[in-house]
């Protein structure tokens, strides 16, 4: 059976593929290393994010995406193209058709970059679709009831929030913070209080394992290495999850007024169909030790983490593409 259809979950952080069948079959950061000054291409993905920090000034490892759109367009043209063929192994002479995920704020400008970046990346027909859909969907929400539901999509780059009834987004908000802002302010946190430089995959890596939305009396502890600032030396130091909390704390309070701007031009019923059934939180950061409870405080209503919710956009292409005529209202574009 030759497959044909792709549904991609084009993040800032990482990119995800899915077949149908097969499932998930890449999860692999956004990222590509090129050697200049001829820009040959040395490496995509998990191969490229290692690359960082460790190679001379002639390779540079750059996240082709920010803030959820193409930053620059022939590295992920480039990118595309590679996680396409990847994916179709030994079918890759066929063009497939391919979902993408956009973020709900897409421009006219920012989309046509996508689309023909995928179609120049191998694609034959390509369907954009906004990032809250497809989350709605990988989350379970039955996004043609005529009640609203509330998605919160915490992602890399973007954190998006919608509520969506009718197949539609009837009210959203997006803001430019998200897992990569809370590795920053990781890093900087332990910076200051420590006098430690420690690099981005140290930091996120305190995140996954550590991480927590708020302080708990049983706090979480993991030993972290990095360069002294005054000797230039490894240093090595014991960082908890309660100092996780204080850290992306400003992060979080963005979030959740974010929520509640969305609340505000919510109509009414929807509202209340809301704080009746609770919110949904997805994407990576919605892992985050005590994050429902941090929810729950802060705005007074329900918030559930949806299962595995850093695959619900993946899953969302996955139905999308078993499912095209059902959900073509949904749709943005094609070509």
């Amino acid at each position: 059976m030759f497959i044909r259809k792709i549904g991609i979950d084009l993040g800032t952080t990482n990119t995800l593929v899915f077949l149908p069948d097969k499932g998930i079959v890449i999860n692999e950061p956004t990222a590509v290393a090129l050697r200049k000054p001829d820009n040959t291409v040395l490496a995509v993905g998990l191969e490229a994010k290692e690359m960082v920090g460790r190679t001379p000034e002639n390779i540079v490892t750059y996240k082709p995406l920010k803030d959820g759109v193409i930053a620059e367009y022939y590295i992920t043209q480039t990118m595309l193209r590679y996680f396409i063929s990847k994916s179709l192994g030994a079918f890759n002479i066929f063009r497939p058709d391919v979902v993408i995920s956009v973020p709900a704020g897409i421009t006219s400008t920012e989309y046509r970059a996508v689309m023909n970046a995928a179609k120049e990346g191998g694609a034959k027909e390509v369907y954009l679709v906004k990032e809250p859909l497809l989350a709605s969907l990988g989350a379970g929400i039955p996004i043609h009831s005529s009640e609203g539901n509330m998605i919160v999509n915490i992602g890399g780059g973007t954190t998006e929030v919608a509520v969506i009834s009718l197949g539609g987004i009837v009210a959203w908000g997006s803001l430019r913070v998200a897992g990569n802002r809370f590795d920053q302010s990781i890093s900087e946190f332990i910076k200051k209080k420590y006098g430690l430089a420690i690099g981005e995959s140290t930091a996120e890596n305190i995140k996954i394992s550590v991480g927590s939305a708020m302080p708990n009396r049983s706090k979480i502890e993991m030993k972290v290495r990095g360069r002294d600032l005054a000797s230039g030396l490894p240093r090595d130091i014991v960082v908890n999850s309660n100092e996780v909390a204080e850290a992306i704390a400003p992060h979080l309070l963005d979030i959740i007024n974010s929520v509640q701007a969305v609340f505000n031009v919510t109509p009414p019923e929807l509202a209340a169909d809301i704080m009746e059934k609770g919110i949904i939180l997805s994407g990576g950061s919605a892992q985050l030790r005590d994050i429902e409870e941090f929810f729950k405080r802060s705005l007074g209503v329900t918030a559930y983490a949806a299962e595995e919710p850093f695959f619900c956009v993946a899953r969302g292409t996955a139905i999308i593409l078993n499912h095209l005529d059902v959900y073509k209202r949904t749709l943005l574009n094609r070509r």
